[in-house]
């Protein structure tokens, strides 16, 4: 994303400062970066939960939102997530912009300092975290990790990829399993949590108001912490697929299934082709006028939901559909069949120039959300781009039907996932 000035702290934070006067907010958002893996996956995941319950300075979750309200309801948290192969870990803090209150001036100062002191000075006992906040935490993710089963669309979706990619880190569920939860404890947590400070690849982000030196300045006075040589994370492993599709049905007690189908593309958002892999994708299913939405839902009334959707950083796109059980394979056939007519360039200059519209809408909605825009350059990191929302507009704007038909055939089929009910067989 261009407007981004990028720094490097002492430590070897990368800062990136994109000042805008558009939002009465500051965000700043700092994003540690750890290859996946069902080592680490678990831990990753929990930590940012026991460092929110309290540092030194704010040793209870009461203490530090007490904080956090007095900075005219700053708030500061924390997620997970995944992207391509790598999964991160981000510490968020918005908080109102010191021109907007100019008598009490230093609020993006103050609200570093608590960020850093939940980062840096966790509440200890002994060799390791308070064993109250673990056990408590612990509890919490175990429920998080069991969950899922009870969001089946979610569920559906996670166990197709992870049956796509199982022998790929990106089969690992961001939240790890409850077998790694079961080995963690107050003191292994907190080794982990001393790598996980001194070696993850770190990238701060800010947008507000801000001058770019001047946030370069507070960033290396607050985040002073030592670090130690960066650890490595291998590039994600991209497959293009064209092997064959496999077929996998799961029965739990649902009423109503959940059909979802993979497909390798071998295209990701660092590709000039991603391009018009997007329009593909909206014009198959990323709209209410695409034809999944059209053929699937509303003239043959088989789905409750259907959709399609990208993976940009490990070069997968997903369709998803909630279906009756008994028409698996008449649900099946037809989304099979607008995946056939993409490939053979069968699609409407109406659906073509609807999706185009969608997708730029997307765009432009994104530059009115500081943390959208956050999250593109992040991505942007990631797949080693740099352009703004004019460079997206155009690239958007360039791609012709005959680019469409082209990735159309770079879109292969490799697993196909069904979850149905006990005792309900579907023929493949």
């Amino acid at each position: 994303m261009t407007g981004l000035s990028k720094f490097t702290l002492r430590n070897g934070i990368n800062l990136f400062v994109h000042p805008t006067d558009k939002f009465k907010t500051i965000l700043v958002q700092l994003v540690l970066h750890r290859h996946l893996s069902e080592a680490d996956a678990t831990a990753c995941s929990l930590l940012p939960s026991v460092l929110q319950r309290g540092c030194g300075m704010y040793p209870t979750r009461r203490e530090l939102a007490y904080k956090l309200e007095e900075l005219y309801g700053s708030e500061l948290m924390t997620d997970v997530v995944k992207k391509g192969e790598r999964q991160l870990v981000s510490f968020t803090l918005d908080t109102v912009d010191d021109r907007y209150l100019p008598a009490e001036g230093n609020l993006l100062r103050k609200g570093l300092g608590i960020m850093k002191e939940v980062l840096t000075d966790p509440v200890l006992d002994g060799n390791g975290f308070k064993n109250e906040y673990v056990v408590q935490e612990k509890e919490q993710h175990e429920r998080v990790i069991r969950g899922l089963i009870n969001d089946k669309v979610a569920y559906s979706l996670e166990r197709c990829l992870n049956e796509m990619c199982k022998n790929e880190p990106f089969g690992v569920f961001k939240y790890g399993s409850l077998e790694k939860l079961q080995e963690i404890n107050p003191e292994n947590l907190y080794g982990f949590y001393r790598r996980f400070l001194a070696e993850s690849p770190a990238d701060l982000y800010v947008i507000g108001g801000i001058e770019p030196n001047e946030v370069l300045s507070l960033a290396e006075e607050t985040f002073d912490f030592p670090r130690a040589s960066t650890a490595f994370i291998p590039d994600t492993i991209i497959r293009n697929g064209a092997g064959e599709v496999r077929y996998v049905h799961e029965e739990l007690d649902v009423n109503q299934g959940k059909l979802v189908l993979g497909f390798r593309t071998g295209i990701t958002y660092g590709d000039d082709d991603y391009f018009p892999l997007l329009v593909y994708n909206g014009i198959l299913g990323g709209f209410p006028h695409s034809k999944l939405f059209q053929n699937v839902r509303e003239k043959a009334s088989l789905a409750y939901y259907v959709y399609s959707r990208l993976e940009k950083h490990k070069g997968l796109m997903v369709i998803a559909a909630g279906i009756e059980v008994d028409q698996y394979g008449q649900a099946l056939e037809i989304i099979s069949q607008q995946v056939e007519n993409m490939a053979k360039n069968d699609f409407s200059a109406e659906e073509f120039e609807n999706t185009v519209r969608g997708l730029r809408n997307q765009l432009l909605v994104e530059e009115d959300n500081p943390g959208l825009l956050v999250n593109r350059a992040l991505d942007d990191t990631l797949a080693g781009r740099n352009e703004d929302t004019q460079s997206l507009l155009s690239r958007l704007a360039a791609v012709t039907r005959e680019d469409v038909a082209k990735v159309a055939e770079k879109v292969h089929l490799d697993t196909v996932y069904f979850l149905t009910n006990k005792g309900g067989g579907q023929d493949e």
